[in-house]
């Protein structure tokens, strides 16, 4: 199952979570904003198109840059997460498919509770920030 997931970073270097709402697979933990490739779409269209469901955002697809991605089994499936990072977009992030929105260093991420495919993407984070 291709699934993409948007590294959203401010310009201060903190990235954007969302904590999945009660009722969803994995409630409770924090990801990565994103989600499922609709038969037809490319994972760009799917990302900018996710983005604006679940968070109220305008981005342009040559907004997104691939990073990284991870690979893990998951009950009765296979997920591969495509992780783009953003630094642009247009309007403020809403949490408008979870129960809240955070901002967060990328080295802080790892006091948060998170799927485990997020996991591997906190260490491609901290090095792309330090970077800049």
């Amino acid at each position: 199952m291709p699934v993409v997931a948007a590294a959203m970073i401010d310009r201060d270097g903190r990235v954007l979570v969302q904590l999945r709402a009660p009722g969803k697979a994995m409630a409770g933990l924090w990801e990565f904003p994103g989600g499922k490739i609709e038969p037809g779409e490319t994972p760009e269209a799917a990302l900018v198109r996710e983005l604006a469901e679940e968070l109220g955002i305008l981005v342009a697809e040559n907004s997104l840059s691939p990073l990284t991605f991870a690979s893990a089994g998951l009950p009765g499936r296979h997920l591969l997460l495509l992780l783009y990072v953003c630094r642009e977009w247009g309007g403020v992030p809403q949490a408008l498919d979870a129960t809240a929105l955070a901002w967060h260093a990328p080295t802080e991420l790892r006091s948060l509770a998170m799927p485990p495919a997020d996991l591997p993407f906190i260490t491609a984070l901290e090095q792309i920030v330090l970077e800049r």
